[in-house]
């Protein structure tokens, strides 16, 4: 594979600038607090009440903490995974210009690759073991290794993965551009200004756009290829390439502090104003803002636009000022995170059917409300334990 190289000077200029943007404390606990997100995301699946699932926590009923819920899972789906693929892609050039094309793709292969082929044949068919669990909801007979292997090659597939396999592709993408480019590589971050307020609308507005296209073909909900939220691919692209040119001129640190109350505010107001309309339709029963090309699809796409710019900005300046100093226990949640999203369903599905049977045992009835709440309290450190235990395996922290 060919390999771009560099001299001397250029490669270790390349490389303090890009060992600076790596000690960007706010961003590694950004990431972090990002995780812990999705893991409370699937844990609001679990316990929020006719969701589909692994593992859905009986009885499956309505009621308005279950409905409180869905809403936390809609508001995280409208943002957090963008801001992952946001953060990913701010690190790209600097890697990419350290290591060259080659050392690049291997270490992205190994990184994201290894997970990858690991979720989809041993952790996804663990995980799929939920489906058993779930008492006359999903799967009529009893779990047994006979039946486990007979569904087996049906249990294969990504589930959360999608995020490593979709930032494979992004990566090998940003690799064949800049390899065409064939540019030379700045041995600096470009002090470039951040965009005006009318250009993130004009942004705003293209994407909702763009989102609004996507999903009359692919609605929210459908999965295409064994991915799980291809309705969302015109954000998760969109904010990777972002990234990248955020590293290009350094916007992530000169980012006003105002831009990021405006986005909050925005998020907010766009929230108020635009999120009910479509919503209101689940109360009556319709769905039609998932996609199809229905109206209540338009502003829904242009709320989590919205929405997860706004949020964005928001929570980049906020992280930068109150989360910007090293600490043991910030530096603990930064290492372990990316193994945190990679093993967490499976110990999560576990540990909720523990929890059941617990309950069960003991003839205590909790609301969906209090068993997500106890469920967190104890279900996200566990993550965390169990993830520091597993790199602490010779050759994991490579991968993980």
């Amino acid at each position: 594979m060919a390999q771009i190289s560099l001299p001397k000077a250029d490669v270790s200029a390349v490389e303090a600038a890009a060992q600076e943007r790596v000690r960007l404390t706010f961003i590694d606990h950004l990431r972090a607090a990002l995780v812990i997100l999705v893991v409370l995301h699937h844990l609001a699946i679990v316990y929020g009440e006719g969701i589909s699932f692994w593992y859905v926590d009986p009885p499956l009923s309505a009621s308005l903490v279950g409905f409180a819920l869905v809403l936390f899972v809609l508001f995280n789906q409208a943002w957090f995974m963008g801001a992952l693929f946001l953060l990913a892609g701010y690190f790209t050039p600097g890697s990419f210009e350290r290591k060259g094309l080659g050392a690049f793709l291997k270490g992205r292969l190994i990184r994201l690759g290894i997970p990858l082929v690991v979720w989809i044949f041993l952790l996804n068919p663990l995980a799929n073991i939920g489906l058993f669990l779930e008492p006359a909801v999903w799967v009529a007979e009893p779990l047994t290794w006979q039946t486990f292997w007979q569904m087996y090659p049906a249990f294969i597939g990504m589930g959360v993965a999608w995020f490593l396999a979709l930032l494979l592709i992004f990566s090998f993408g940003y690799a064949g551009w800049r390899w065409l480019r064939r540019e030379r590589p700045s041995t600096s971050p470009s002090k470039s200004p951040f965009p005006s307020y009318g250009r993130i609308g004009l942004f705003i507005l293209g994407l909702a756009v763009i989102t609004y296209l996507v999903r009359i073909i692919i609605p929210i909900g459908r999965s295409v290829l064994d991915f799980p939220t291809l309705a969302y691919l015109p954000q998760y692209l969109g904010f990777f390439i972002v990234g990248t040119i955020a590293a290009r001129h350094d916007w992530f640190r000169t980012l006003p502090d105002r831009v990021g109350k405006v986005g909050l505010a925005t998020a907010v107001a766009a929230t108020l104003l635009l999120f009910p309309i479509p919503i209101l339709g689940i109360l009556g029963g319709t769905m039609r803002f998932l996609g199809n090309g229905s109206w209540p699809s338009a502003v829904y796409a242009l709320w989590d636009t919205t929405f997860a710019v706004g949020l964005c900005l928001a929570s980049l300046t906020f992280f930068r000022r109150y989360f910007n100093t090293e600490s043991r226990l910030g530096d603990l949640l930064a290492q372990n995170s990316y193994a945190v999203y990679v093993i967490h369903s499976p110990i999560i599905i576990v540990l909720a059917y523990a929890f059941y049977l617990l309950l069960a045992a003991q003839g205590i009835e909790l609301g969906p409300g209090l068993k997500f709440t106890i469920a967190a309290l104890v279900m996200v450190p566990v993550c965390y334990i169990l993830a520091y235990l597993l790199r602490k395996i010779p050759g994991v922290a490579r991968v993980l």
